[in-house]
């Protein structure tokens, strides 16, 4: 993005294609502060033509970027990350104000995006390739990684920094460019990333961000100059992309929905399962796939482990997002809220127990600038007790400030409760029990595992996904994986022998 790149249209969030932002569109969304109701911008929603602009930018910008040192690509990472560093309370702020998550949250998504940056710096390292001399006589082979091309990246609104930033580093660090579809609820970070790369020096194309819904989505995931696709998103969502994607000859990772489980032996410390199930169940709204949704207490454990859950929960501030004092915002939409509060409704038809209702309860106070919160999208915590594998609050993906208990006589039992499920995304325990938790790890199938650990999120040098129906495709999310699949292998093998031995031979190449 040049320093002669036009202030955009007041309350247009748009694109940036080729270095240039694009506010004009023929159809707006609206972006609204979940905490009041109230909408604070328009969002332009992208067409076909919009997203062949910016997948044309990219494609032209690779031959470039590809070519450009591994020390100059290193150098616009790092002053990058510095400036991720500096602008990081502006961020943060930004991701609350249209997500709603409170400031201390949207810090810790912005701390965990610099993890991906930091491992992306190291990519001359991490680009080496093999070598072996002298495979046959005078015969040399090497390995290379090299880039793909376009890679594309649709990401979700409950981290609008952090997911984002799990895809582009890597993938412009291994001399991809790169079009990101964020979220259309809260697209402003977005574009605040992309000015913060141009800033440190990244070339014009090489990151391209298009806004958008689903007519950007499917234009994306046929067109015949992106070469790959990574998606975080609902486990349905996922699989369309994945399906679609590869159809048409694309390298896809499709990271979709979770069930996350949260087992409590009977020798577990109580108070500190009791603090994780809260923590894990209720933080960010519980809109994040690595939220404990399900509490699996084993044996005697039960009725201490709820009550304590129970008291803790109680007492959670529910306030707008920029109030220093709330512990928890409001939900996304209006929409989403209603489905949340609908499946807590089910849960009480189909004959689980409501320990705490979020449906009810005092409305929410006006923020510390005294805004308006009546027509907010808030919902208080609920705790569901004596939930059973069919019940819908246990079946689906609830993405809302929902914590289920079900009951389990033994460790074998729990076990296989998790393991049943459909989704395979995260699973943590809670014991001291050193040969139950070594049991756990190796037998759960899960693609993150946590021993005491309630949300084991990889730190940013391992990667990110799940199994089952939590993931379509081969490839995690970033680390090691996230170089995989942002590069392809090519193998050289080289003679340079004596002219004077040259001679025709037909047959099969030996190396013995």
């Amino acid at each position: 993005m040049t320093s002669s790149t036009p202030e955009r249209a007041p309350g247009v969030i748009g694109h940036v294609v080729g270095g240039r932002r694009v506010d004009d569109a023929q159809r707006y969304g609206a972006v609204h502060d979940p905490a009041t109701g109230r909408v604070t911008g328009r969002v332009a929603l992208a067409s076909v033509a919009d997203v062949d602009a910016a997948v044309a930018a990219a494609l032209a910008a690779f031959p470039g970027w590809s070519r450009t040192g591994l020390s100059r690509r290193v150098e616009i990472l790092f002053a990058f990350h510095e400036l991720l560093r500096g602008h990081r309370d502006e961020i943060a702020r930004l991701v609350s104000a249209e997500n709603g998550k409170v400031v201390s949250d949207a810090e810790g998504e912005v701390a965990r995006a610099l993890e991906n940056v930091e491992f992306a710096t190291g990519i001359p390292h991490l680009l080496k390739g093999g070598f072996s001399q002298q495979v046959s006589t005078g015969v040399d082979v090497h390995e290379v990684k090299q880039p793909l091309g376009v890679m594309v990246g649709i990401t979700p609104f409950n981290f609008p920094a952090m997911v984002p930033l799990w895809m582009i580093p890597t993938a412009i660090a291994c001399g991809n460019t790169f079009v990101l579809k964020p979220s259309e609820r809260d697209p402003s970070a977005s574009l605040l990333v992309a000015r913060l790369l141009a800033e440190a020096g990244l070339p014009d194309g090489v990151l391209n961000v298009v806004q958008g819904d689903r007519v950007a989505v499917d234009r994306l995931l046929e067109h015949p100059n992106v070469a790959a696709i990574s998606f975080v998103g609902s486990t349905p969502v996922a699989r369309h992309v994945y399906e679609t994607g590869t159809r048409h000859g694309k390298r896809v990772q499709a990271l979709g929905g979770a069930k996350n489980h949260l087992v409590v032996l009977p020798d577990a410390e109580l108070d500190a399962a009791a603090d994780a199930a809260v923590s894990a169940g209720y933080g960010s709204a519980g809109e994040r796939c690595m939220a404990i949704s399900v509490v699996v207490a084993v044996g005697d454990v039960a009725d201490a482990l709820v009550e304590a859950i129970r008291t803790r929960v109680a007492g959670l501030v529910v306030g707008p997002g920029n109030d220093p004092a709330s512990q928890m915002g409001p939900l996304i939409t209006a929409e989403h809220r209603d489905r949340v509060a609908a499946r807590v409704g089910s849960a009480v038809e189909e004959g689980a127990v409501l320990v705490l209702d979020g449906r009810d309860g005092p409305p929410v106070g006006p923020g510390p600038d005294g805004q308006d919160t009546s027509g907010g999208f808030f919902l208080r915590p609920s705790l569901v007790d004596h939930v059973r594998p069919e019940h819908t609050v246990y079946r689906e993906e609830i993405f809302g400030p929902v914590l289920s208990v079900v009951r389990a006589e033994t460790f074998d039992d729990a076990l296989r409760l998790v393991n049943e499920n459909p989704y395979g995304n995260g699973a943590a325990i809670f014991t001291r029990d050193g040969g139950a938790a070594r049991r756990f790890e190796v037998e759960v199938q899960a693609g993150m595992v946590g021993v005491n650990v309630p949300i084991p999120v990889p730190v940013g040098y391992y990667s990110f996904g799940g199994w089952k129906g939590s993931l379509f495709g081969d490839s995690h999310m970033y680390g090691p994986e996230g170089i995989h699949f942002a590069t392809r292998t090519k193998v050289v093998t080289s003679r340079w022998p004596d002219p004077a031995t040259s001679s025709i031979d037909l047959g099969f190449p030996r190396t013995r």
